[in-house]
């Protein structure tokens, strides 16, 4: 279990666990979520909400994954463009992480 913080000051932190990590990584959420700007602001935060929207809308399975990403993460109500930031690079440092277990 890891803990980002989700607000500049840090008053306010979310729980992130390796299932959250690998459904992101499983669905691509990230892929081509970012401008070529590079800002992580409220607009992409509203993009990646509805692109898992659209996911769980389309998926004909059992999304349990998804759904679990989205109460406990992505529309808890502590998450904001900082909040997703520090996602992002949590999520970057656990994929760099597994793949460097994977080479050995």
């Amino acid at each position: 279990m890891y803990t980002i913080q989700a607000n500049p000051s840090g008053t306010r932190t979310l729980q992130i666990s390796d299932e959250h990590l690998a459904t992101i990584e499983t669905y691509g959420l990230f892929r081509h979520l970012i401008d070529s700007n590079g800002i992580v602001d409220e607009s992409v935060l509203e993009k990646l909400r509805l692109n898992i929207r659209s996911l769980i809308a389309s998926q004909e399975e059992d999304s349990k994954d998804l759904l679990d990403l989205c109460i406990d993460v992505i529309y808890h109500s502590n998450m904001k463009a900082f909040g997703l930031q520090q996602l992002i690079h949590l999520y970057l440092s656990w994929f760099n992480g597994q793949e460097s277990q994977d080479e050995e």
